[in-house]
């Protein structure tokens, strides 16, 4: 390590910390990247492999791999266990870490809103085991319901999805997709007329965050391909086989995949009141943790409050890999003794695709829907995929599922 260099550790490899990795000066950073898991996980196409539509290789980009031509790039596989700010070190399941800088990009985990049960019995997908996880039991459920009794039936022909937004809607259609091209091909014994798939959103809307053609049609395409929709319902309970509303009504199901919300994950040693609403760590405008020289925080789990955004920015990629540009310039121009400059979000749109030529895109200046937004977000999804290579296999994925209505990625993968 040179001695002028600085040493900035940063944790978390999702979209924030592998951009501001990306961007910062070799010349004038040691770049040390922190991540209980190997790989970069792209989160956007979760669902797709939790549906059996795309291979988890295709999203999951190893960190080393990534970094193999950024030589001042250091990767520790570990956890951070805590932070210890006033001697600039990180504790973690390794041993100490110092820093001269240090940047937090951990981004947001499943929030249960406190209900502990419930995190025991649900699905989350949060990541790419847990995408697996689902493939695995979607798949397990229907060899059950093979030899099941009708009574059994009943609860293993509910799936039911929890969130109406982009998550939770893309996961909801891409279900009912395989519902109707793919399944009954390989389970010629099971009437999937019986099969529900049922999504259940607190607001009165699907995609309640999006536009009014967003929400309205989104709502008519999950209904068209035969998604129950459930507004204004709220889940009190789930036991593994009861799913309780607060309306009192219950349903029987042993599929419960929950994206009703995240809450930001945070680490022991930093000072409670740099903590506010869903666990986001308060930041100043060059991303900077309140109170601190030396500590910063990216992407989700920053609350930063602009006049344009007193409630903090959207947590989506966008704004995570854009604060990481923006703080990479400005850690170079710490460095060099020069005026840093404020982030700002410049929102380019929303958008969630529900199905086979349906999808919903809002931009700036206008909202459509239907096949050429399918396309639309196709596109941008894939200039996100990191590499060229996996570019072209999801691509391919895609083009031969379009054509024959068909994937064979259906494996079951678990110990014998």
């Amino acid at each position: 390590m040179n001695p002028k260099t600085k040493k900035v550790i940063i944790v978390g490899g999702g979209f924030a910390g592998i951009q501001l990795a990306r961007e910062l000066d070799d010349n004038l950073f040691d770049i040390w990247i922190i991540d209980k898991l190997n790989h970069h996980q792209f989160q956007p196409l979760f669902y797709q492999v939790a549906t059996s539509q795309i291979e988890p290789s295709s999203i999951s980009f190893p960190l080393r791999h990534i970094f193999r031509n950024k030589k001042n790039v250091k990767i520790r596989l570990t956890e951070v266990l805590s932070v210890d700010s006033a001697n600039n070190k990180i504790n973690t399941t390794i041993g100490e870490l110092d820093y001269d800088y240090l940047v937090l990009a951990m981004g947001c985990k499943t929030n249960f809103f406190g209900n502990s049960e419930l995190g025991e019995n649900v699905f989350t997908l949060k990541s790419t085991y847990e995408a697996i996880t689902i493939r695995n039991h979607i798949l397990l459920t229907f060899e059950k319901i093979i030899t099941a009794s009708e009574q059994e039936k009943e609860s293993l022909l509910n799936i039911v999805v929890v969130g109406g937004g982009p998550t939770g809607v893309e996961l909801a259609g891409a279900f009912s997709e395989i519902k109707k091209n793919v399944l009954p091909r390989d389970y010629h014994r099971i009437d999937f007329s019986k099969l529900r798939i049922i999504l259940v959103e607190g607001s009165p809307n699907t995609l309640n965050n999006m536009s009014d053609v967003a929400k309205k049609a989104s709502r008519n395409y999950l209904q068209k391909i035969g998604v129950e929709v459930l507004t204004e319902t709220i889940v009190k309970n789930y036991d593994g086989e009861t799913l309780l509303f607060t309306n009192g009504n219950t349903l029987k199901t042993k599929t419960v995949i929950w994206a009703a919300g995240v809450i930001a994950n945070t680490l022991d040693g930093i000072a409670k009141e740099n903590i506010t609403f869903g666990s986001r760590l308060k930041v100043n405008r060059i991303n900077q943790l309140l109170g601190s020289e030396n500590i910063f925080a990216i992407g989700d789990l920053a609350f930063m409050e602009t006049p344009k955004y007193p409630k903090g920015h959207p947590q989506v990629a966008n704004v995570a890999i854009n604060q990481a540009k923006n703080l990479a310039r400005n850690f170079k121009k710490i460095a060099n003794g020069k005026p840093t400059n404020p982030y700002e979000y410049k929102d380019l749109g929303s958008m969630a695709t529900l199905s086979r030529n349906k999808a919903v895109v809002d931009l700036p200046f206008i909202s459509f829907k239907g096949f050429f937004a399918w396309v639309v977000w196709m596109f941008l999804h894939l200039m996100l995929i990191l590499s060229v290579r996996n570019k072209l296999i999801i691509f391919i994925n895609w083009a031969w599922a379009y054509i024959t209505k068909d994937t064979a990625l259906r494996l079951i993968i678990r110990q014998n």
